[in-house]
């Protein structure tokens, strides 16, 4: 039930195996930048930099495909996600953004006991309050609440429970690099007496290197931590991405992959990820 709040859910008949999907993901890059025009590299390396800002006044939707592999009692399951994750930056006067950031996954897992499961998981939306002047040492940071909404449609996809709490950003740009980390606590405040609470905690650090031309590699770490099942999942994520066009679009594609350095029983050892942007500039 957790677990799809921290968005390890699945979707149906994607059974690809590693080398399959190494192919695969290798075709898609190269028809997606071949497909695209090159932006002017100035115009591409601010995009890439207001995509490495999860604050930045910057409308994107990204399209987040994850693939993870040797899952469930036989470490032999596959799930797959697609997380869904509009960012809508919104002025409210001269000094003050409200940046709103929500999740939808939906998803199949193939190694359940009661069998294939996919279908809508739990929805995360969270709103940043972000000043538009950066702080001391070019701090920029934001704050407010997160909502978990009981939107998944089968048990195992979602917590049945409605959550909230608080969750807040911050991070720094220097030349080509981005550091920061993300945080958030969700506890449950109402949902059926049948299903278990929900305290779960949310610390993703994360770097990422602008090499021009809007090409650009990341790593972060997506730890979370179950207060009830005193449990850890931690995910440790690389990707290298490129932003680019498709006509007028601008969009971005990155590639990369997962190790989990720790997860509950029955949890995925490895992962792959590929991510479509679109972007649309302010």
């Amino acid at each position: 039930m957790n677990s799809a709040i921290r968005g390890h859910l699945t979707f149906a008949n994607l059974k690809y195996g590693g080398d399959e999907f190494a192919r695969i993901s290798t075709v898609s890059l190269f028809v997606a930048f071949s497909c695209g025009n090159a932006l002017a590299q100035e115009a591409a390396d601010d995009l890439s930099q207001k995509l490495a800002n999860p604050l930045a006044s910057l409308i994107s939707v990204p399209f987040q495909n994850n693939f993870d592999f040797e899952a469930g009692a036989n470490g032999d399951g596959f799930a797959y996600t697609v997380n869904i994750q509009p960012v809508i930056p919104f002025e409210l006067n001269d000094d003050w953004n409200l940046i709103t950031r929500t999740i939808i996954p939906v998803g199949y897992r193939d190694y359940l006991p009661g069998g294939d499961v996919a279908g809508l998981g739990d929805i995360n939306a969270s709103f940043f309050l972000s000043p538009k002047n950066s702080g001391p040492g070019g701090l920029i940071w934001g704050a407010g609440p997160v909502f978990l909404l009981p939107t998944a449609t089968d048990d195992f996809l979602g917590s049945g429970k409605l959550g909230l709490g608080p969750t807040a950003v911050g991070l720094v740009q220097q030349g080509p690099w981005t550091a920061g980390a993300l945080a958030n606590h969700i506890w449950s405040v109402a949902g059926p007496k049948d299903r278990s609470d929900v305290s779960v905690s949310l610390l993703q650090p994360f770097a990422s290197y602008n090499f021009g031309g809007g090409t650009s590699a990341s790593l972060s770490i997506d730890a979370n931590y179950d207060w009830y099942n005193e449990q850890w999942t931690v995910p440790i994520n690389f990707g290298v991405s490129q932003v680019f066009t498709v006509g007028h679009q601008a969009m971005s594609f990155q590639i990369g992959g997962r190790y989990y350095a720790d997860a509950p029983a029955g949890g995925p050892e490895w992962g792959l990820r590929t991510t479509l942007t679109l972007l649309f500039p302010q």
